[in-house]
């Protein structure tokens, strides 16, 4: 799951579902999903045969007809689109670039599982929680103090929760975010960099495009021009 809400019942037992859930199933794995009408969700899949990896699966997990929750989903999502990406590209090497990224898949999914109670559940549902709002609100909101506000929740708690259950601050997400919009942005021929900027929130120029360089390694200007 990458995001929104919804249910999975397998082999009669239910879960709900939200980022970061990981879900299997298979021949004779009676299953059903459901979505929230108010808040469908966006789901990620693959299928593949096999007994390699279908013995990778049993060993690492999730098993078929289980559910199991990540602790990184965005490392997850990663993963998941580079396998897209590579198996679009129908080169002599995408089976063998496709089969390495599955088991890379199964393997960090296998790490970044994390054990469910009630504690971890309510904190992970905060962190997802905030996660969303950043999203939804990126092209608004500039620092770490407007986003904890916006949250409802205390700056320095809101950075221990992305420091357990993600690789980035929460700062981190939102210039990533900001990033991607200022990238598309930058692919109309009629807008300038300066525009990008101030649409974005940036004051400076200077300082978007440092940001800017930060994620895609290169200046606004020079990514523009190739486009």
């Amino acid at each position: 799951m990458a995001r929104g809400k919804g249910a999975v019942t397998l082999q009669s037992s239910k879960y709900d579902l939200f980022a970061g859930r990981v879900f299997s199933y298979g021949p004779g794995i009676a299953q059903v999903i459901t979505t929230e009408a108010d808040n469908p969700f966006v789901k990620y899949f693959v299928d593949f045969i096999g007994h390699d990896a279908s013995n990778m699966l049993q060993k690492f997990g999730p098993a078929l007809g289980h559910v199991a929750q990540v602790s990184s989903p965005e490392v997850i999502l990663r993963i998941f689109e580079d396998l897209i990406k590579n198996g679009q590209t129908g080169s002599p090497y995408t089976p063998l670039l496709c089969t390495a990224i599955l088991q890379q898949l199964i393997l960090k999914i296998a790490e970044t599982s994390i054990v469910e109670h009630k504690h971890t559940t309510a904190a992970f549902y905060t962190y997802q929680s905030s996660k969303e709002i950043i999203r939804k609100n990126c092209l608004t909101l500039n620092s770490l103090e407007q986003i904890a506000e916006e949250c409802r929740i205390d700056g320095a708690y809101l950075c221990r929760l992305f420091k357990r259950f993600d690789n980035q601050s929460p700062y981190q997400y939102l210039m990533r975010l900001k990033m991607n919009v200022a990238a598309q942005r930058l692919q109309s021929p009629n807008t300038s960099v300066k525009e990008v900027a101030f649409e974005l929130g940036f004051g400076d120029p200077f300082h978007f495009s440092r940001a800017f360089k930060r994620i895609f390694g290169m200046p606004p200007s020079t990514f523009k021009n190739l486009r």
